[in-house]
């Protein structure tokens, strides 16, 4: 049972940990073991807490000793990205103005995951506030792709990606403003989720821009990210934008009537730019979904060329709100200087990287007085055309489906020196951000020219979650990626 850990689901973890097959201390020295092995190359941790991890899988066992109740995580140990709030934890976004902070508060998605009985291992790396697409904008260092080590491995959730695609946990969480768990998802060929805005509450989640930003879960099988999801979904008094929204066929997943579904494929996604390998995965694939009686069909979303100008108006705007709060007063770091301005200005030019400071400077610009209408006004009247757009096309098909990325994962440097190179990696992810729709991105093969993993996104209705889950579980099946590990 300890080799086979690795392979098994959350729900098959958890019963073997509840019919004394295995013992949670057990499956914590695995994966423990493993990290201490093989994320030295790796990079996917920013710190690991082995006594923490210990302590509850004992606390688990003794539970299961005494006939107690556990919860459905039990024995699931699970990676968490740096930017969400754990108590005790360091929390740092990758950037050097909040080392050395401890958060004195769970988020909301922990605490759930907390009263499941999951078990906490560490908190991975991330570009700088989630600000890339690399994990090479972290003020640490940069988390290397299991796969290609030469290889980025996306971002800004690289380091739960990574943490997941090298067997490092079972699931991990990460966060994603504007694709930032799928691409690096695809990156990686694990499972991503970015749900439905607010679904998931975004309390302890560190803000980079709070009308686009989602926490979601990162597996190895569909299966185990719609248990998490299911977990930490619901209503928050804490966050006023989540919704009272029941998600059926989450845990466990609902069987999809696969000859009912169409599929959308719009045109603008299969344009030029494009990966011919990743191209040709997806026309295979459709082509095998057509067999089983899926009903394809061409749409068109007129807007998707505004997404990316619209996004990175939109986003810079609401960091450079955001992060105002992180001025050497509070927390974080604070720089000694002559007076109360001084600092402010010592702090945030000594805290923050250059990535950072470029969409502080870029959003601070689109909201100054004289330019708030010519730019903020005009790219959210862009994102509610986008949004219709999605509306529109999702009263004819149950699904789009689009290459979650351009491009296979890049090599390290190849464009960290060339922004908007960068922010077109993202250029199939941002629609459903802006338009707060649930998306997700799963491996359905590997390039030949460059064998990496190709990711293929799915996007859904609000709220359409689980329905989303199901197909995809319908997809895994027939694809057969699930298992598929690097060679560390």
């Amino acid at each position: 049972m300890k080799n086979e850990i690795l392979n098994l689901t959350l729900a098959r973890t958890r019963d073997a940990v509840l019919n004394g097959e295995i013992k949670a201390h057990e499956v914590v020295d695995f994966y423990v073991e493993r990290i201490k092995k093989h994320d030295g190359v790796i990079k996917s941790f920013l710190s690991v807490d082995e006594d923490a991890a210990r302590k509850k899988a004992e606390e688990i066992d003794e539970k299961i000793m005494d006939g107690g109740k556990i919860g459905r995580l039990a024995g699931c140990v699970i990676a968490i990205k740096d930017n969400i709030n754990i108590l005790g934890s360091p929390t740092t976004c990758g950037s050097k103005i909040l080392e050395g902070y401890v958060s004195p508060y769970d988020a909301t998605v922990i605490s759930r995951m907390r009263d499941e009985d999951a078990i906490f291992v560490g908190k991975t790396n991330l570009d700088e506030f989630a600000m890339g697409s690399s994990t090479e904008n972290s003020a640490f260092f940069a988390t290397k792709n299991p796969w290609d080590k030469d290889r980025v491995p996306g971002g800004s959730s690289g380091g739960s990606a990574a943490a997941v695609a090298a067997g490092f946990t079972s699931t991990a969480l990460g966060s994603d403003t504007g694709g930032s768990i799928r691409q690096p998802a695809a990156f990686c060929g694990v499972v991503g989720v970015k749900p439905t805005y607010g679904l998931v509450s975004r309390y302890g989640l560190v803000a980079f821009a709070s009308s686009l930003d989602q926490i979601g879960p990162f597996s190895r099988n569909v299966e185990d990210s719609a248990v998490i999801l299911d977990v930490i979904s619901g209503k928050d008094r804490m966050d006023s934008t989540t919704f009272a929204q029941d998600i059926e066929g989450l845990d466990p997943l609902a069987a999809v009537d696969i000859r009912n579904i169409k599929i959308g494929l719009p045109e603008e996604y299969f344009s030029g730019g494009v990966d011919d390998e990743i191209l040709s995965a997806i026309e295979n694939l459709m082509r095998m979904l057509e067999s089983y009686g899926v009903k394809l069909k061409k749409i068109s979303l007129p807007h998707t060329k505004y997404c990316v100008a619209a996004y990175y108006i939109v986003a810079p705007s609401e960091a450079s709100s955001n992060l105002a709060r992180f001025d050497g007063v509070k927390y974080g770091l604070m720089k000694d200087a002559e007076n109360l301005l001084s600092m402010y200005i010592e702090t945030r030019e000594k805290g923050f990287g250059p990535e950072v400071k470029r969409r502080l400077m870029l959003g601070t610009y689109a909201l100054s007085s004289g330019y708030y209408d010519a730019y903020y006004l005009a790219a959210q009247k862009v994102r509610t055309l986008i949004s219709d757009d999605f509306s529109r096309a999702f009263k004819g098909v149950d699904f789009i489906i689009s290459p979650a990325t351009p491009t296979v994962a890049f090599r390290f440097g190849e464009k960290i020196s060339a922004p908007l190179s960068m922010y077109l990696s993202d250029i199939f992810t941002i629609s459903a951000n802006l338009a707060g729709i649930p998306a997700m991105s799963m491996p359905i093969g590997f390039g030949k020219k460059t064998p990496m993993p190709i990711g293929m996104q799915i996007m859904a209705p609000h709220f359409s979650d689980g329905k989303m889950l199901s197909f995809a579980k319908f997809v895994e099946d027939l694809v057969k990626f699930a298992g598929k590990e690097p060679n560390l």
